[in-house]
């Protein structure tokens, strides 16, 4: 008897387990980078696995800043390693589409999500809303406007965190200054009236808890969840509107796991992923969701026109003149 034919059924088994390996691979792996706090980050990817059984994520989590590093690493090398970003802001996401270095996922699902939250050409996504407004501690009178925060009352008792450091903030910042009924004058009177830029929204929120500062911008979960709780401030959303950063996804075109990727955008987009959101205590992109405790509804929060190309711009520029006036 011949060896060929078995010769040629092992080599035929051996191709079949090696495609059958590569099909697996396929669905059975995604790689994430994020900048979500570790139980949020945790949740999400648990809650994913959980709706999508056999693939099972692998993440990273870090800053944006300390994640962006890492990636540029990875892309000077020629090895970018995740399939899928979820980091702060959109800022750094325009960035990344201007290199080239997205995939648009032209199928996702944006029909009930707000204009100004997803790219246009569908390559990054918001996955939630992140105000920053004003808190104030519960011995100050509550703020209306962002110029309540210019009076002599408030006279060195206003704190910020710094777009030196904040994502939140750099679009704040970038903002506010485009804005014809701010502009730098905002910052001058601010700087001149005493207050005070700190590295984080953590900083800011602290600082006026323990009633060391009356005034500070800051996120808005970050204050509602501890108000709700029972800390000594009230959040409030001025009238003139608040900016806020959508903690956007994005897959890259260098995604070894594309269909997986597209699987873990449209769960994020989901109303299983938006109600994701609340339960982690941030509003969801969709105003037929509740909202967490303390929350307005989404249709009640009026958004300032955030020019991400143009803060992008703007950035570095932005970012010297604030270090001029509160320091670096």
């Amino acid at each position: 008897m011949s060896h060929k034919p078995m010769q040629a059924a092992i080599v035929a088994a051996l191709v079949a387990c090696a495609l059958s390996g590569a099909a697996e691979a396929q669905t059975g792996k995604l790689v994430l980078y994020t900048s979500q706090p570790q139980n949020d980050a945790e949740q999400t990817v648990g809650a994913f696995e959980k709706a999508n059984p056999g693939i099972k994520v692998e993440f990273v989590r870090n800053g944006t800043t300390q994640i962006m590093n890492k990636l540029e690493a990875e892309f000077a090398a020629g090895a970018p390693a995740p399939d899928v970003l979820l980091i702060a802001d959109a800022m750094t996401m325009e960035t990344l589409k201007a290199a080239g270095r997205l995939a648009p996922h032209a199928a996702a699902k944006v029909a009930g999500l707000p204009a100004g939250t997803y790219d246009k050409d569908k390559t990054y996504f918001g996955t939630k809303l992140i105000t920053t407004g004003i808190v104030a501690h519960k011995s100050a009178k509550p703020p209306q406007s962002w110029n309540d925060i210019l009076t002599a009352d408030a006279k060195g008792k206003v704190t910020m965190p710094s777009p030196l450091y904040s994502g939140a903030a750099a679009i704040h910042v970038g903002t506010l200054t485009a804005d014809k009924a701010f502009g730098w004058d905002y910052f001058d009177k601010l700087a001149k009236n005493g207050a005070v830029a700190v590295r984080g929204n953590g900083d800011v929120f602290k600082a006026v808890a323990s009633g060391e500062k009356l005034y500070g911008v800051v996120v808005d979960f970050m204050a509602l969840r501890e108000q709700a709780k029972g800390s000594p401030v009230v959040f409030v959303f001025p009238k003139e509107g608040v900016t806020a950063v959508t903690e956007p996804v994005a897959i890259l075109k260098t995604a070894k796991n594309m269909d997986n990727a597209k699987k873990f955008v449209d769960f994020l987009l989901s109303e299983a992923g938006l109600s994701l959101a609340v339960q982690q205590g941030y509003l969801a992109l969709d105003a037929k969701i509740t909202p967490p405790q303390g929350f307005p509804k989404l249709d009640q929060i009026k958004l300032m026109n955030s020019d991400i190309p143009g803060i992008i711009k703007a950035d570095e520029a932005n970012k010297k003149r604030f270090a001029d006036l509160f320091g670096g």
